[in-house]
């Protein structure tokens, strides 16, 4: 397995990302991969000072992000904050002239039965996941009209309105449809001035903190791919002409297999790892 290699006319180089969340997993990775172009990055994430049971803050991801080579910015804050996100739009524009990504990444997952869940996790989710996706693009979209490369990347599900997801997890269900209701709209919305919104979701479960601690730990990661494979995906998403790709619910693997890569074992969180892979959230079984 090889990463989908870049084009000159395919690059993000100096381009700059806005992104909500990062320290650590899907977004990080993201980060990465675009700081390999030598793009521009900016952090938005609550994480200034060591968790006790995750790795890595905004801080340690801008190191790893200008180690690259990129350059960083790490904004500490809070997506569902108005305050803190216009702060970090606007240092994203002090700092590096402009904004041509958004890549709305910040989410909360609670599994819950209706019955069980609490409001105050319901409300958590629908302010980062929902609340914050809207308000993240809405703020940078001034910026972004400005680019002529605009994309705004949401790491969400197809919509899917059989019954079965929201009957089993009816409070993340909406929290996360939320999210992809922002792709389908603002693509439409702003297709006339060239910015695209797209989603992207992984077709495993991807070994995250969320997948360690939340979702099986140790059996849930060996059915898990890496946090790298939807960042090759999303590279490929990012890097493709915004005014003919706009309002797709992509699935990594399908971006991928775009791309011309179709070899996905080297993405496998556990190497030559024989568990079955389990499927994500949102999706029919593989």
């Amino acid at each position: 397995m090889t990463s989908a290699p870049a084009s000159p006319t395919r690059s993000l180089r100096d381009r700059t990302l806005v992104m909500s969340g990062g320290s650590r997993g899907i977004g990080l990775a993201i980060a990465l991969r675009a700081a390999r172009d030598g793009a521009n990055v900016v952090l938005l994430a609550k994480t200034g000072e060591p968790h006790p049971k995750l790795e890595g803050t905004v801080h340690t991801a801008a190191a790893e992000i200008e180690a690259a080579g990129g350059r960083a910015l790490a904004v500490v804050g809070d997506v569902r904050d108005d305050a803190d996100v216009s702060r970090a739009v606007d240092a994203a524009v002090e700092r590096f002239g402009g904004i041509d990504v958004v890549v709305n990444n910040a989410s909360a997952i609670d599994l819950s039965g209706t019955r069980e869940l609490s409001m105050k996790k319901y409300d958590l989710m629908q302010d980062i996941n929902a609340r914050g996706t809207f308000l993240l693009s809405k703020t940078a979209l001034p910026h972004l009209e400005r680019s002529d490369h605009a994309h705004v990347l949401t790491l969400s599900p197809p919509l899917d309105l059989r019954p079965q997801w929201a009957g089993q997890y009816l409070g993340y269900t909406m929290a996360k449809y939320g999210m992809s209701l922002v792709t389908l709209g603002l693509a439409e919305e702003l297709r006339e001035v060239g910015v695209a919104a797209n989603s992207l979701w992984p077709r495993t479960m991807i070994a995250t903190a969320a997948v360690a601690n939340l979702l099986g730990g140790d059996e849930a990661v060996a059915g898990s791919r890496t946090p790298e494979m939807v960042a090759d995906a999303a590279y490929a998403v990012l890097t493709r002409d915004p005014r003919t790709c706009t309002g797709h619910f992509f699935i990594d693997d399908e971006v991928l297999a775009e791309e011309g890569v179709t070899d996905l074992e080297g993405y496998r969180a556990v190497p030559g790892g024989e568990a079955p892979l389990r499927e994500d959230l949102f999706l029919d079984p593989i």
